[in-house]
């Protein structure tokens, strides 16, 4: 399988898996219901993400047929230069070779960053979770069909049905070439994946993501960019944690008042740290602990800061280094925040939700990159590349 596929082949399989999802959706819908009857539910963010319904099933479908629509990332120009002695020289992209992912309860990344990972020339080693495993070998199914179906080998897509053990040991020392390792799930998962892989890794790390209401707010937008970032979905790495409160906000009182009633209302218990301890029906913060954890529940952690600088210093402390956003008027401080606030991607007046490859633009995303190599951020179809030299000469020595 040492062979680039054309970018005609990619796409036909991607076509082919689109109208095969569409096509046996009641049977992954079947395979998933048995993995919720399984799960216990003493993860709410982790059942969130298990679940796969009509909505998730068709953005499947989407996925599938935009990535077919796009561009060939492999063998894109980046460089060129003519040497003095007439030599040619190019700089393209190129495929990694072999992806793993490894990751937890969510089917619809066997079919979307299995989807990038294909577009992008590369071959794709799933490893889910056993929570998700009936819906996962569904879906794979569907992979070796649509790649029987266009006469493609189904070895550009292996399941790995690996116990924690077998997977550590498969890290270490795997029997196949692995090129790049990306996990997606838990701090737990990435440490685990960090500590034992031999291979490259892309973390796709935690959330913990802050929204500052500065002195010169808009409370109207605050209110409702703090609502979608922290209830639109609680098991999302974009989901919003902490909220920073200006000590000078002019009408602080009854801004935290209406705050109070907007959370209360959603059933989000509130964490008040400090000064802001009063707030009604709130409970005081346990440890420091809690600044750096990143919920994946209906809970939010309130503090206050007496300037831009604080919560630029608060954010690069405790974040996970994902998203943050600064509710303000004033464009100046917003600019400072967002050059100054040392995350992935950062908003001013808008809901950290958007940290997302479809939502930037990208079609979808294998991941959300906490590292700063390669690719910061959501990690979409151009992203998953290296590079690679192609020097044309006639002879030349150096």
């Amino acid at each position: 399988m040492n062979t680039q596929l054309t970018i005609d082949e990619r796409n036909a399989v991607l076509i082919s898996m689109a109208n095969l999802v569409e096509k046996e959706k009641d049977n992954i819908l079947k395979a998933n219901k048995i993995d919720l009857d399984n799960y216990s539910g003493e993860d709410l963010a982790m059942e969130d993400r298990l679940k796969v319904d009509d909505s998730k099933i068709e953005g499947m479908v989407h996925s599938l047929k935009h990535l077919a629509s796009q561009e060939d990332p492999v063998g894109v120009e980046r460089f060129s230069f003519k040497h003095e002695n007439g030599m040619q020289v190019y700089n393209r992209t190129a495929s990694f070779g072999t992806v793993m992912i490894i990751y937890e309860s969510r089917p619809d990344v066997t079919v979307e960053a299995a989807g990038i990972a294909f577009k992008s020339g590369n071959k794709i080693l799933l490893k889910g979770g056993k929570e998700s495993l009936n819906s996962n070998l569904e879906i794979v199914k569907l992979w070796h069909r649509a790649l029987e179906d266009n006469n493609v080998t189904t070895d550009w897509v292996e399941y790995l049905q690996f116990d924690r053990k077998r997977t550590q040991e498969f890290l270490a020392h795997p029997d196949q070439r692995v090129d790049l390792v990306v996990p997606r799930g838990g701090e737990r998962l990435i440490k685990f994946v960090k500590e034992n892989s031999s291979a490259q890794v892309i973390v796709s790390g935690r959330g913990n993501n802050f929204v500052y209401v500065h002195e010169n707010a808009d409370t109207d937008i605050a209110l409702d960019v703090i609502l979608n970032g922290k209830t639109g979905k609680i098991s999302a790495c974009n989901a919003v944690d902490k909220v920073l409160i200006d000590a000078n906000l002019p009408n602080k009182e009854e801004f935290l008042k209406q705050l109070q009633q907007t959370l209360s209302e959603n059933n989000v218990e509130i964490i008040a740290d400090g000064s802001l301890e009063s707030i009604k029906g709130s409970r005081p913060v346990k440890s420091e602990d809690e600044w750096y954890e990143e919920f994946l529940d209906y809970k939010a952690l309130i503090g206050e800061v007496e300037s831009a600088t604080e919560a630029i210093e608060k954010i690069n402390k405790y974040s996970g280094g994902h998203s943050a956003s600064i509710i303000s008027k004033d464009d100046k401080t917003a600019q400072h925040f967002m050059e100054n606030v040392d995350n992935a991607a950062v908003y001013h007046n808008a809901s950290t939700r958007f940290t997302d490859g479809g939502q930037l633009g990208l079609g979808g995303e294998l991941a959300i990159s906490t590292d700063k190599l390669h690719q910061r951020g959501p990690i979409g179809l151009q992203h998953l590349v290296t590079n690679k030299w192609y020097i044309h000469g006639n002879g030349q020595t150096r």
